[in-house]
């Protein structure tokens, strides 16, 4: 039965050991392992701190991203709208530019057309000078210094103002 009831010197033995025991771990060892657990309370501290900022970021980018994605939309909507006036702007230019265009080869086409025009009276006027020369070269070649060449001429014109004929412009005969 000795092994279940210690004896009083081995209680006595056992209690010093365990109070020195006790003693080097409370000066030594426990110090040690509070700092520890408080090193590693701070550091669990510490990481819920950071995540924390980290999710309080994360809520931030969000709301960052959101208005980087308005600013987007609205830069594009403003770049959108100075390509469309600009693609206005030069079709308005390009109109103006076709109907300037258009408007020198009319007055270009015009002042050619009277230039011919003018060129076709001048050889108008030139053939019916011609013409009026030709007249009167047959005209004069008639002998008219006789009295009786001028009579006859007279009688000529008046028998074609009776027909009703143009009595400037005497046939031969």
């Amino acid at each position: 039965m000795n092994l279940i009831t210690p004896d009083s010197g081995l209680l006595f033995w056992m209690v010093i050991i365990f109070g020195i025991v006790f003693f080097i771990l409370w000066k030594f060892g426990f110090p040690i392992i509070t700092g520890m657990v408080d090193k590693r309370t701070e550091h669990i501290d510490q990481s819920l701190k950071l995540a924390q900022e980290a999710e309080d970021r994360i809520r931030n980018l969000g709301v960052e991203q959101q208005a980087i994605l308005d600013k987007t939309k609205a830069e594009q909507a403003r770049i959108l709208k100075e390509a469309s006036d600009a693609k206005k702007a030069i079709i308005e230019s390009a109109k103006e530019e076709a109907s300037a265009q258009a408007k020198k080869i009319l007055d270009r086409a015009k002042t050619e057309i009277a230039a011919e025009k003018e060129a076709a009276l001048m050889d108008i006027r030139k053939e019916v000078a011609l013409l009026s020369i030709n007249m009167a070269e047959k005209v004069t070649r008639r002998d008219l210094s006789t009295d009786e060449g001028q009579m006859h001429y007279i009688d000529v014109l008046l028998d074609e103002l009776k027909k009703g004929g143009n009595p400037s412009a005497p046939k031969d005969n």
